[in-house]
Order: structure tokens, then sequence, then C-alpha cells
């Protein structure tokens, strides 16, 4: 009831609209969360504005946290379990009077509250409730055991080991000695999670295990740890993937699941045999960071439009392009979501399976026996479609098989690799497409790179200098006149770079928090079926792209970077 009346204070306060209330819903429906979750994890409206009317709904008073304030002897006065499962904190513990004041998200949860009347009375003290956002809650959770001070207890409890204690079982379940090797595993993979990491690297090195963490696209060293521990480690996660544990001349593939913060965090693992020993890759398939919806994943109006009007034709093909880790899969995720209503049938082929969406009858690959896209993709037809989407064209049966399901009345979608959204019909005619079934078969070709976001706390604003000014006029100066009407920022023009903070609770020192992806729309047109069909070249493509109005990705970009939310140079280097 909570979520209803918070969406309905939000409408009546012009926060957000009908739609975007009932949508919110319908996607909390679907994603087993609640309606307050998916407001702050699609960052629709501040938190500090979403806590305020909840505070007003709950008659819990709102309090901003003080990290610095909280020292370790008030953080065991709740247990870390207790913290997580019911989603709670200790702020301040007043000796005079006896009393804990205590940090919630959801102050009306009945389970949390008898936990807490649990802990009072069991510690003989008074309780005082504040309502707090996810941010803060987050950041005083962390304090509860940093991630290298669980890796430093787990190495000096192996150290305090007698020396025919040391040896670590291999067996699943184990002895009473592999319990510092699980913590460092486990720990791992929580601190992953926590850091909004894509990828965890466990690395074998001549002296020493290096443990180093994806986050936004670049690799940082968290941990290293004595090379006596690689086995061990590795094998604990081989344990957890149900991987040969004696094989260790092959790569081998595998996945696992577990529920950390109250959601299913998937892990997939590959290993790959070195000269120092096996390294170890885990992808980390967090739902909050890798699922988004439609309205969240960067599209400018324009660009949004013209997706719309795409993914509403009964039948027909949207392609995406990029390199490895652009953002591709997870644009096709938010399309699906999209289109994954009661009404319609959603099969998607993938390699693997990166997120579970309730309602999509997703499957698994299996080149290694035999189920490839191709044989996939024609059992799928079986299966009565309206919509597929096949993960990667990458031959030509596949290319010949999504190109007739997309002819005869289904909407197909799927990635190809090309540079750009221009490249994606002559890739195709290479494949062995015939080019005059690409006008009736094709609807939008769209292109996508991931860029870093500037934080909002750390950025700052400075004035352009005559090069990129240069560089921004020649780029509006090429925009459809529609979207240059939307360009309200004149030369001399404002742009924006990052200045760390050490203490930033957004992005903690490192000046970007996340990414955001920049697009380019191709679209088929009936100029463009009959240049396909005649003899064409590439620069015939680019002037078809002109003459429709197409915003190229550096265009997109320049739009993002004058309205702050990235820095031309990311734009620069990913747009050359």
């Amino acid at each position: 009831m909570l979520d209803q009346d918070l969406l309905k204070e939000l409408v009546k306060r012009k926060l957000i609209d009908e739609n975007q209330a009932k949508r919110i819903l319908s996607d909390a429906d679907l994603a087993k969360k609640s309606a307050e979750e998916l407001l702050y994890e699609r960052r629709i409206l501040d938190e500090v504005a979403v806590a305020r009317i909840k505070s007003e709904l709950t008659n819990a008073p709102y309090k901003k946290v003080d990290i610095d304030s909280i020292s370790p002897d008030i953080l065991k006065l709740i247990p870390r379990q207790t913290s997580t499962t019911y989603r709670v904190i200790p702020l301040v513990f007043d000796k005079s009077k006896n009393l804990l004041i205590v940090g919630m998200l959801r102050p009306d949860d009945v389970r949390a509250q008898e936990a807490l009347k649990f802990i009072a009375k069991q510690q003989g003290i008074s309780l005082g409730v504040y309502l707090i956002t996810p941010s803060d809650f987050n950041a005083v959770w962390r304090r509860y055991a940093p991630y290298k001070s669980e890796v430093e207890a787990a190495l000096q409890e192996i150290s305090n080991l007698p020396d025919e204690e040391k040896a670590v079982s291999l067996e699943e379940g184990g002895s009473i000695t592999d319990a510092p090797i699980i913590k460092i595993v486990a720990s791992t993979l929580s601190q992953a999670v926590e850091m909004g990491a894509s990828d965890i690297h466990i690395e074998p090195q001549r002296s020493r295990i290096r443990i180093r963490f994806r986050i936004d696209g670049e690799l940082k060293e968290m941990v290293s740890l004595p090379i006596s521990l690689a086995q061990p480690v590795v094998s604990r996660v081989k344990v957890l993937a149900r991987l040969k544990l004696d094989e260790i001349r092959i790569p081998q593939d595998g996945r696992f699941r577990t529920i950390l913060f109250g959601r299913d965090i998937d892990y997939r693992v590959a290993t790959f045999p070195t000269p120092s020993g096996e390294k170890v890759a885990i992808r980390v398939l967090d739902p909050t960071s890798g699922l988004k919806g439609f309205d969240n994943i960067g599209l400018i109006d324009y660009n949004s439009n013209i997706l719309e009007a795409a993914i509403k034709k009964p039948y027909g093909m949207i392609l995406l392009s990029g390199p490895t880790g652009s953002g591709k899969t997870t644009t096709l995720y938010a399309i699906m979501q999209k289109l994954n209503k009661e009404s319609v049938n959603v099969v998607s082929l993938e390699d693997p399976v990166e997120y579970f969406i309730d309602g999509v009858n997703q499957s698994h690959v299996r080149s290694e026996i035999g189920y490839t896209f191709a044989s996939g993709l024609r059992q799928i037809l079986r299966q009565d479609p309206d919509i597929i989407m096949v993960g990667e064209i990458r031959d030509s049966e596949t290319a010949g098989l999504a190109i007739n399901a997309a002819l005869t009345g289904h909407v197909v979608l799927s990635t190809i690799h090309t540079n750009n959204s221009i490249g994606v019909i002559p890739r195709l005619i290479d494949l062995g497409v015939p080019p005059f079934l690409l006008s009736s078969s094709l609807n939008l070709m769209i292109a996508q790179r991931l860029v870093l976001k500037l934080c909002p706390e750390c950025k700052v604003e400075y004035k352009a200098p005559a090069e990129i000014e240069e560089i921004i006029e020649q780029t509006i100066s090429s925009m459809p006149s529609e979207v240059r009407g939307t360009i309200k920022y004149k030369a001399p023009f404002k742009l924006y770079r990052a200045e760390p903070k050490n203490d930033c609770k957004v992005c903690s020192g490192k000046g970007t928090a996340g990414r955001v992806a920049l697009f380019e729309m191709f679209k088929m047109t009936r100029e463009l079926g009959d240049l396909i069909g005649g003899s064409f070249t590439e620069g015939k493509l680019f002037d078809e792209a002109k003459r429709q109005g197409i915003v190229v990705l550096r265009a997109d970009g320049v739009i993002k970077a004058l309205d702050g939310i990235i820095s031309i140079e990311e734009v620069i280097k990913e747009t050359t």
C-alpha cells in the first residue's frame, strides 16, 4: 500500500506523471520489487525528495546521515546480518538516555520493527527511528567490515593454523579449516556487487595472486594474496560453479547464483590455464545495474521517438551494433522489457542468458552440443513467437534465418559487429543476405558506445577551449534542424570535467559515477531501399543517413556533454 500511496503523492505533486506511475508499478510487479526501489535504481527522482515525501506518509522523520560520526562501537549495537536483512543501521547512542537512534529504509516494515524490538529488549535500551536514503544506508553499511579488513582477518586466521591444518579440502562442503578461504571468496563476491563491478579477475602471478575488479569499464586492483592461496581460492570458486576440480589443463565455464542485499545476483565463471595456475574471470550479473528500463538507457528525445516508432511496427528487424562491452545487450533487454506484455510471446536465444526477465522465454545456446543460434532459431519459429531476440548474428546461416523470420511477421531483435549504424547493411550483404530482402525486413539500425558519466557532486564547469568550441560548432551544424532547435546552449560553450573529491559519497573519489550510452540510429526508408537495390557505396549510404536526419554518435555525445552528463574528452575519444 505504501508504494501506491507514494506514487499517488508523487503524481499529485507533479514530480512524475500518471503514465510513469503505472509503468513503475507494472515493472515493479514484473521485477518482484517495490516501486520505491525502482524509483531509486532508475534515478527517476532525487532520493532525498522521495524520502521527504515518504517521511510524511509514514510519520517517520527524515534524517541526513553524518557518516563520519558513526563509530565502530555504535555499529556493534546492531549485528551486520540484522542490518543487511532488515535494512537498518545504528546512527547515535545516547548513553544518558540509554537511547539508540537507528536509520531505516522502510520504517513501515513490520518484520524489521519486531527485530529491532527484540534487540532493544535484549540490550535493555530504548529506540528512536529515522527514515534515511539508500545512499546513506549503503555508505554506513560499508563501514561494518571493509573488504581489505575482512581479507586481512581471514589471512591472519590462516596464519594461526598449525601447518598440518593449512591444507584446504577440495570436497564440496569442505572442512572447518576451509572457513578462511570461504570468507575471502564470499567477501570478494559481496564487495564486487557493492562497488558495482561488472567483472572479477582472480589472477595467479609468479609471487602472488591478484584480485581485480572492472568498474565502469576499467580494471582496478583490490587486494593481493599469497601465491600459496591461488589453488584454494580458485578451487572454492570452482566448487560454487560446479566445475571439475581435477581439470586444470583446459578452460571451463559455469555459473552460480546467490542472494545479496535482498536481490538475486548471478555470477558467470570462466577459468583459463596459465603457467602460474588457473586464472578465473567472474562476470557479475546484478539486475539493478544491468537491467534498465526503456526510459533509462540514455536516449535523447529525438532518438527515443525513432526507436519507439520502430518497435511499434508489427514485424521487422532492429539491429544493434558496436564493439564488445558497448552496452548492446543492456539496450536489447530494455527493448524486450518494453515489448514484454501478456498478449505477446517473447522468445530469446542468448549466449549465455545474462539476466532473467519474468514473462520472457529465454534459452541458452550451447554450440558444443550443436545447439547454435542458427539451429535454435529454426526451433523458435515452431514456438509461435511474436518477438524474437537473437543474441548475435555472426554467420550467414543465422543472418538468413533472422531475415526470413522478420519477413514472416515477427519482430526480430539482435546485435551485429560493425563500426557504425551505416555499416550494418554492407555487413549483412557480406554475410550473404540478398540486398533486395533488406528493405522489406530491416526497420532500424542502431550503433552505440558507452562513456563514463561525470559524478554530479564532483563535476566543475569550465569554458570550452577554442579548438573544442570549433568541434562543437561543427557538430551542431551537422545535426538535423529538429535537434538543433532543442539545444539551448550557445558559444562560448560551458563544459564540465571531473575534479574528484576524496570524501565524495557518490563516486568515492573517482570523479565518475557509472556510464551512459551514445546512440546513432539509421532508419530504413523507401529511398534507402532503392539505394540498396542498385549499386551503392558507403558514401551514398551516409548521404541518405544525412538526408533522413541522423544524429551520429559524436552529435549525441556533444548534446550530453553540453548537458553536463559526460566530458567532451570522453566523446572525442569514443567517436574519433
